[in-house]
């Protein structure tokens, strides 16, 4: 059977949109590729016409991943780096990893994972980075890069435990201190000492 031109494409990006919500959820390890295609809609044997592995499929999701959908809905908001910061550091990013960052649903399990798959895993992480540096206004590049990494340790950090803990007014707590630290620090002037 022939099917339209684009419809590989189409396949696979379904496969991998279904793969990063499941590993989000899940976690890498705990997901299957029978589950991932089952809810793609096609079989087993499917996935290796896409795929090599399973860790290939998992390095194409971190590739496909990123903070840039919520800095460019804060920038059309007109809010902002802080709107971004905000809105990772929301109730809403906490409840729905699936539909979230894959940095603070997969990071301790990315560090188990081979080379490869780390590697495509630190070119994101600079990736956002270098967009949070965008957004400051104040220093010259070092110490606007500085600032970047500190922040995003910050919201990754602080939406992770959020997500840990057991005790919703804990957990809300972490997300506005997290969100507060991390604004304060964007807006501090000069470097540290």
């Amino acid at each position: 059977m022939r099917y339209e031109k684009g419809h590989k494409d189409l396949t696979r990006r379904r496969i991998i949109e279904v793969a990063s919500k499941q590993f989000r959820e899940q976690g890498v390890a705990a997901v299957g590729l029978a589950g991932i295609m089952s809810d793609a809609g096609l079989t087993n044997g499917a996935f290796y016409a896409h795929f090599d592995s399973k860790e290939d499929l998992v390095r194409e999701v971190l590739s496909h991943a990123g903070f840039r959908n919520k800095l460019s809905r804060a920038a059309e908001k007109g809010t902002g780096l802080s709107g971004a910061i905000r809105d990772y550091l929301s109730p809403n990013h906490r409840d729905n990893p699936g539909q979230g960052c894959p940095t603070s649903a997969l990071v301790a399990e990315i560090a188990r994972h081979p080379k490869a798959t780390r590697d495509a895993f630190t070119g994101k992480v600079g990736d956002v980075i270098a967009l949070i540096a965008a957004g400051l206004e104040q220093g010259n590049d070092a110490e606007r890069r500085r600032k970047a990494v500190a922040i995003y340790a910050v919201m990754v950090g602080a939406l992770q435990l959020a997500r840990a803990v057991n005790d919703k007014w804990l957990s809300q707590e972490i997300l506005q201190s997290g969100a507060d630290e991390a604004i304060a620090l964007a807006s501090q002037i000069g470097k540290k000492e």
